[in-house]
């Protein structure tokens, strides 16, 4: 029979409690080829969105600061963590802008709790905007990459 992976309960309490102390929106504890991942939605951000539609006209949005949708055919981040733009530090960024991408071509990488995840172009296209610079903690769904 197989050997039938059994979540700790108490390691799920810690693991959420580890969320509600530190305002993040996921968290993943691995042990093996076992993994423990327990998300929370983040709280609506209705008031921020009243607040940027109150703004004057004249007010330029920051770059990669979306106002309530991402751009469209935005790569929006699958996690919480920090992104990096080039495999290591010195390296040619994965792509940039005009740049032509296959689908599957990796984009960008983020790192989330000492594991290096891979981002890669759902479609083919060509990179119409970075949205995020390098070293920069992202969150989750936050628009990373337009691929027009």
């Amino acid at each position: 029979m197989p050997n039938r992976f059994a979540p700790d309960a108490d390691m799920i309490r810690m693991l959420a409690a580890v969320i509600a102390e530190t305002g993040l929106t996921e968290i993943e504890y691995a042990d093996g080829d076992r993994r423990i991942r327990v998300a929370r939605t983040p709280a609506p951000q209705l008031a921020a969105a009243h607040v940027a539609a109150a703004a004057p006209a004249s007010a330029a949005p920051a770059v990669g600061a979306g106002a309530d949708a991402p751009p469209a055919n935005a790569v929006v981040s699958p996690m919480v963590g920090t992104v990096y733009l080039a495999a290591e530090p010195g390296a040619a960024p994965f792509v940039k802008p005009g740049d032509r991408v296959a689908e599957g071509q990796t984009l960008l990488i983020i790192e989330a709790m000492k594991v290096m995840n891979p981002i890669k172009s759902p479609r083919a296209g060509t990179v119409g905007q970075v949205l995020v610079g390098n070293s920069e903690p992202v969150e989750y769904g936050q628009p990373l990459i337009v691929i027009d």
